[in-house]
């Protein structure tokens, strides 16, 4: 399943991202907002669908869309089993390498500066890349989850 989440700011966009998937028949759950709110607040919406990724981390996804910060990604890695990959759209290599090495279950995309056909495209291209399970990266994701469930400060 992929989750999809923004804020006000890209309510609209996140509305043709998710008939994007439908039309593709790619299983996907909008995870607010509903309505446009100039007021809303963004981790209302990425933290939800950050834990839906929890859920089941190696089957589900998420996209989350945002303007110009990383807050969005830092909320929803704060959420365990979660690995928010940022793309800034440069270079695409990016997107392949945050599944293929990191094993990333939420892309986190900028939006502000980039066209729709672009970021049509970079969902696409990031649905359709799997991890590729190699020993070296699967070794550093795992120290990563050891100290996340060893709840250090």
């Amino acid at each position: 399943m992929i989750y999809i989440a923004t804020d006000h700011a890209w309510f609209e966009l996140k509305n043709k991202i998710v008939d994007f998937l439908k039309s593709k028949n790619i299983e996907v759950t909008d995870m607010w907002p509903y309505k446009y709110d100039a007021l809303d607040d963004y981790p209302d919406f990425i933290i939800p669908a950050a834990q839906k990724v929890w859920e089941k981390p190696e089957e589900n996804r998420a996209i989350i869309l945002w303007g110009s910060g990383q807050w969005e990604a830092i909320s929803a890695n704060k959420v365990k089993w979660v690995r928010a990959a940022v793309y800034y759209w440069w270079p695409v290599d990016i997107v392949n390498l945050s599944i293929l090495h990191n094993n990333a279950n939420i892309l986190s995309l900028w939006s502000r500066f980039i066209d729709e056909d672009e970021i049509l495209s970079t969902i696409l291209l990031w649905l359709s890349t799997d991890y590729i399970n190699e020993e070296r990266h699967t070794r550093r994701i795992e120290k990563i989850s050891k100290y996340e469930n060893a709840n250090l400060k």
